[in-house]
């Protein structure tokens, strides 16, 4: 087993909506879907996203299109219009999810 940058097997997209941030994940290929089923976890995200994220996280899959979304509440400060953070856009952490590492074969 080794380990690579989840940005190897997959490309993401994020967004937000008020306070709330979400990130899609999907598989350059689509052998990899249940790779990155068994291991980018609520708790992994939980974990790579720290105090960023005060509220909940769930995680959705979408096994007919091969991909996963996470939406995440309380992560933004408030929002972009109630934040005094300098980028409080969920649209630029779609970047930090990549920089997960995943045990591959």
């Amino acid at each position: 087993m080794k380990k690579v940058s989840l940005r190897e097997l997959a490309h993401s997209r994020s967004g937000d909506k008020g306070d709330t941030s979400n990130i899609g994940i999907v598989p350059y290929d689509e052998k990899d879907y249940e790779l990155l089923k068994e291991q980018v976890t609520v708790e992994r995200v939980r974990e790579l996203f720290g105090e960023l994220v005060q509220g909940e996280i769930t995680r959705y899959e979408f096994d007919g299109i091969k991909a996963l979304n996470f939406v995440m509440t309380n992560a933004l400060s408030g929002g972009v219009s109630r934040s005094l953070n300098l980028d409080t856009h969920g649209k630029s952490w779609s970047n930090l999810i990549l920089r997960m590492e995943i045990e591959v074969s």
